[in-house]
């Protein structure tokens, strides 16, 4: 009887435990999914965590990461509806939701989407002019994104958005659309500077009006204020020589009053006597000097008698008084 082999059989019983204990656990990391398959069947799905599997019986036949996932979609040359090339790539976010469809739905769910990414983009484009594939491309991208997302659902995979990267024409396009562009530029920086100028002139013929109307209105106010000054003037002038005249009035009455006071005073017809016969004396003088011709009274010599009949006209004066 060999003993040798009967001591190595626990030794070898107790490693095949160890490899087989290695064997049923698994850890499976945060945001991942393992699929497990018995017998290659499939068995279960093994979620995040610390699990365990029958060796031999069980393998874990495909592990998926449920994490957000960008996929570069290749370049491709796309045909306008006016005839023109275009050469698109793009990108595609994409994240895992059914492990179980992603793995038995479709051999190879990534070059699927690839795909027919690629030729959605080409029918989208298709229909389009090539003036309408820049100004839309946010439509583009919804529309792919909608068809893939319809088409991934039996994949097990949510298409979450699609992204145009480049959209290249030919040089040739390029360098007429640069024409276009510097062109449509140049004419709306010409546009912009008839509307300054049209602006500027609306502006000064405003200004002008303005400035004419003030002007006016100044000229009228100062004409009103002239003639109001005027008649002003003039009713301060009347008043002015209303009041002179009512201050020689009374000044002449206050003399009146006292020759008249003075005649009734003693000594007064005397005074007046000698008071006319002076004037007329003077009156005489200033006659003789001042003209060629002079009229002379009948009796010059008879001063006296001239001097009564002053104060005869005098007394009868006082007798109408």
């Amino acid at each position: 009887m060999d003993f040798t082999a009967f001591i190595n059989l626990p030794l070898f019983i107790l490693i095949a435990v160890i490899i087989f204990g290695f064997k049923a656990v698994c850890i499976v990391p945060q945001q991942e999914a393992y699929i497990v398959e018995r017998f290659g069947k499939f068995h279960n799905v093994l979620t995040p965590g610390l699990k365990f599997v029958v060796p031999i019986m069980d393998r874990v036949a495909y592990r998926h990461t449920l994490k957000e996932i960008p996929l570069d979609v290749p370049s491709q040359v796309c045909i306008t509806r006016d005839n023109t090339q275009l050469t698109v790539d793009g990108i595609i976010y994409f994240q895992v939701t059914d492990p179980k469809l992603a793995s038995y739905g479709t051999s190879n769910y990534i070059t699927a989407i690839t795909q027919l990414a690629q030729t959605t983009l080409r029918s989208v484009i298709g229909r389009m002019e090539l003036d309408k594939t820049f100004e839309e491309r946010e439509e583009i991208n919804r529309v792919v994104v909608d068809a893939l997302d319809d088409a991934a659902v039996s994949w097990g995979v949510k298409v979450l958005r699609y992204e145009i990267k480049d959209l290249i024409p030919p040089q040739e396009i390029l360098r007429a659309m640069q024409a276009q562009i510097t062109a449509e530029r140049e004419k709306r920086a010409r546009i912009a500077e008839s509307e300054g100028r049209k602006i500027e002139q609306i502006n000064l013929a405003s200004g002008q009006r303005e400035a004419e109307i003030q002007q006016s209105e100044g000229e009228a106010q100062a004409a009103i204020n002239a003639s109001n000054g005027d008649k002003i003037a003039k009713i301060n002038q009347a008043q002015g020589e209303a009041e002179a005249l009512r201050l020689v009035a009374g000044a002449s009455a206050d003399a009146i009053r006292m020759v008249a006071e003075a005649i009734r005073a003693p000594g007064g017809e005397e005074a007046v006597k000698l008071k006319v016969a002076e004037q007329y004396v003077e009156a005489f003088a200033k006659l003789a000097k001042e003209n060629n011709t002079l009229i002379m009274p009948a009796n010059v010599a008879d001063i006296g008698s001239l001097v009564a009949a002053g104060m005869k006209i005098v007394e009868g004066g006082k007798t109408s008084r």
